[in-house]
């Protein structure tokens, strides 16, 4: 079966999105508590991305929305989507959520992750033209700066398949960057990349873990796609992953088990799948028509998309945040 996005299925998950962004609970907050005055819930700290369970997860949840309308105009959820971002992207509630990021205990706050997804919004806001994009900008500014202050920090990569990935925060800043014409941030990522993962060859992937919902060794990779002429990745990926050919690493190829969608941190386990999809699929688009691994790469996304989609929703351990990982796999050059 071949996968790709349609009308009815980006009503599915635009009506998943729309009944979460706003959910002000249950939530799991990232927030320090420096006295009691700072004891506040998630809507009186973060007016915007106060909903679907975390702050992060609210962003991505807004980048669907936005992305789902701008595709399909015309769909049913259209106009709830834009009645509800204009009650809740206003320049006050900006200024709010900016504000939150100059107390003395947010300096950590979701990074990367929650910073690459705030960008990948804002890239996804200039598609628009309809003035969002200026209303968020300082919001987007601070983050922009969070990553350049941050990152001639960062001595290493962080290849855990969870929101510390570097891999995955660079290659989505990347989108932002590019778009905003931020040559410095550009720059940056671009360097970080080349220090980090030039050498790494014979990738030996020791995955999945319990909780992962990204691949260490394909984000790895999908990154290093973005930064390198295709010449200079062709060359990397060969030494990166010499007997992909022969389906090695085997863990690769295969689509993991969800043991219980109920368990937040088990259910990540589908988004592995949606995001190697992801990976494999933009991997895919990097390797000649001709090259015999071409279709073993496409038939390991086609494999992980079938294990996965049936369960973007259905418990909210795993609606509140897996349509986002499905857009991206299924809007992926293949």
């Amino acid at each position: 079966m071949t996968h790709s996005l349609d009308a009815a299925t980006a009503s599915r998950f635009a009506s998943a999105a729309l009944g979460h962004v706003a959910r002000e609970y249950p939530n799991k907050m990232d927030h320090v508590l420096s006295g009691p005055e700072d004891v506040q819930g998630p809507r009186a700290l973060h007016p915007i991305f106060f909903g679907s369970f975390d702050w992060h997860s609210c962003v991505h949840g807004w980048w669907t929305l936005f992305t789902l309308a701008r595709l399909y105009p015309d769909m049913p959820e259209a106009g709830r989507i834009r009645t509800l971002a204009d009650d809740l992207f206003t320049p006050e509630n900006v200024a709010a959520e900016t504000a939150y990021l100059d107390r003395p205990g947010s300096r950590g706050f979701e990074r990367p992750y929650g910073w690459a997804w705030l960008l990948m919004l804002a890239a996804e806001l200039e598609r628009h033209g309809d003035g969002r994009a200026d209303t968020l900008r300082p919001l987007v500014l601070a983050f922009a700066r969070r990553f350049t202050d941050f990152l001639p920090l960062a001595d290493y990569p962080v290849r855990v398949g969870t929101h510390y990935n570097t891999a995955f925060a660079l290659r989505l800043t990347l989108d932002y960057a590019e778009g905003a014409g931020d040559a410095s941030l550009v720059a940056l990522c671009r360097d970080r990349t080349l220090r980090w993962h030039s050498g790494d060859r014979d990738c030996q992937a020791w995955e999945p873990s319990q909780d992962e919902f990204l691949s260490p060794a394909l984000m790895e990779a999908v990154l290093m796609r973005r930064v390198m002429t295709p010449d200079v990745f062709a060359e990397w990926f060969d030494a990166f992953l010499p007997r992909l050919e022969q389906g090695e690493p085997a863990t690769l190829f295969q689509p993991v088990g969800v043991s219980d969608r109920s368990d937040g941190k088990i259910a990540h386990l589908d988004g592995l799948n949606l995001s190697r999809a992801w990976c494999w699929r933009e991997i895919a688009s990097a390797l000649d028509t001709g090259d015999p691994r071409r279709p073993i790469v496409l038939e390991a996304a086609r494999a992980h998309l079938d294990a996965a989609l049936p369960h973007v929703t259905g418990d909210y351990m795993g609606e509140h945040w897996l349509a986002s990982f499905a857009l991206l796999a299924l809007l992926a050059d293949g």
